[in-house]
């Protein structure tokens, strides 16, 4: 027997043999999982597998984070701190700020942001981050999965080379998979056990490793045949609610134009049993994930001489509402005998959507900037959010009261947090602005609604 064929046999051998032993360690649950990143997506994820009875250790680099899982107290609303609590006292769950728990865990997950640089261009540093901590540690017999959104090629391109600098191989020795978060944050009715799994591994071994450990927090896991098949799902799923909103966005401008009521054509044409899905006007788009992930495929587009020219014009379309909005307080103000500059402004909602404590991408910080820039007087209220910082200036979120109302020359509601009283708001607001439709079907003076 050759030198070659006894490493072929050696590497065939390795391969099952890991693939076997973690396999049998995720059935039995004895397998370890490392979550790296606790935000939005890997503390919910983290109290799942918790929840499922796996040791799960979180390491993130912010020592405040880490301090308050291990004493129970949650710091996102999606998780309860009671919930937290329970998880952290079985045992099941705990968090640290050093990278070598990573050493000890059989499974690691990845869940770290993926923000734009402020040219639009995709921000891996994260990501290179994160796999570099792992490349620290990674040993044989370990599956890493990739959650972070990004653009197709990433865990091929950028996270595999710096895993396989250590000389182990994948497929081989460890297993490398992504599997797109589909986090909803603030949903009651979508959670990470009811909302199917998208597992694409580098080869079969790390597809089947990465959906038998799923499948212990979801009721269904799906298989596609790459990573890259993987990471398109998630970018198209996004890219997908950006061009249909950005395409309501423009409808409402042109049913103002019209005298049609935006929100009636969309109740009508959602009669239409099929064909059709409802979409809705708003201020702008918000998130990590719709205003970012038309700028990731556009950039990998160019890679392949593509101009990805329509999804780009609706997420230009998306980030101009802000600016439309301004406009159209102005116009509202006009109507009496105010002028923007000078005039006091509330905003109803900093938050990017409803019922959520998350800021980011959020199109009221814009508005927000955009009214100071104009010399309004302008403050904001938010149930969730205490204080946002504009133009290096501390916002805090004022009390919500008649008076308060009262005092301000426009009220915008820019975020539709359940717990506003809306009668309340419009009978003691002297003009109100519903940028979301959520005053339907009332009607009064002082009362108007973007796309009518």
């Amino acid at each position: 027997m050759s030198n070659q064929q006894a490493k072929t046999i050696k590497k065939d051998s390795a391969d099952v043999l890991n693939y076997k032993n973690l396999a049998a360690k995720i059935e039995k649950k004895s397998a370890v999982i490392g979550v790296v990143g606790l935000g939005y997506v890997g503390l919910p994820l983290a109290v799942a597998f918790a929840e499922a009875n796996f040791h799960v250790t979180g390491i993130d680099a912010d020592p405040q984070k880490v301090s308050k899982l291990n004493k129970g107290i949650s710091y996102l609303l999606d998780i309860e701190s009671e919930r937290l609590k329970a998880t952290v006292k079985s045992g099941f769950l705990k968090a640290t700020t050093e990278g070598s728990a990573l050493r000890r865990a059989d499974a690691i997950i990845i869940c770290v942001p993926t923000p734009l640089t402020k040219t639009k261009e995709p921000d891996l540093s994260f990501i290179v981050e994160a796999a570099n901590l792992i490349a620290r540690y990674v040993r044989s017999g370990q599956l890493v999965i990739l959650e972070s959104t990004t653009y197709p090629g990433t865990t091929r391109e950028v996270v595999l080379p710096l895993l396989e600098s250590t000389g182990l191989q994948v497929g081989i020795d460890y297993f490398l998979t992504f599997s797109p978060e589909r986090i909803d944050p603030g949903s009651k009715k979508f959670t990470i056990k009811n909302t199917p799994k998208v597992v694409g591994g580098m080869e079969p071994h790390s597809t089947k490793l990465a959906a038998m450990l799923y499948k212990h927090v979801s009721e269904k896991v799906i298989e596609v045949s790459t990573p890259e098949a993987a990471e398109m799902d998630k970018v198209f799923e996004n890219v997908f609610r950006s061009v249909n909103i950005a395409m309501v966005n423009e409808l409402a401008k042109l049913c103002e134009r019209m005298n049609i009521s935006v929100w009636e054509v969309i109740k009508a044409a959602s009669s239409k049993p099929f064909g059709y899905m409802a979409f809705y006007p708003g201020p702008g788009v918000g998130g990590h994930c719709i205003p970012l992930d038309p700028y990731y495929l556009a950039a990998k587009a160019k890679e392949y001489n593509f101009h990805t020219r329509f999804i780009e014009l609706a997420a230009e379309i998306n980030e101009t509402m802000p600016e439309y909005i301004v406009t159209s307080t102005i116009e509202a103000l006009n109507t009496t005998n105010k002028s923007l500059k000078g005039s006091k402004v509330l905003i109803l909602g900093v938050a990017y959507k409803k019922d959520i404590e998350d800021l980011r991408e959020s199109p009221s910080e814009r508005i927000l900037e955009l009214l100071m820039e104009r010399g309004t007087d302008v403050s904001y209220h938010d149930p969730y959010i205490h204080e946002v910082k504009i133009h290096h200036k501390t916002l805090k979120s004022i009390k919500l009261d008649k008076k308060a109302l009262s005092s301000y020359d426009c009220v915008v509601i820019a975020t539709d947090h359940s717990s506003y009283d809306l009668d309340f708001i419009i009978q003691n607001s002297k003009l109100v602005f519903d940028t979301r439709g959520c005053t339907i079907p009332r009607k009064a003076a002082n009362l108007i609604r973007l796309g009518e």
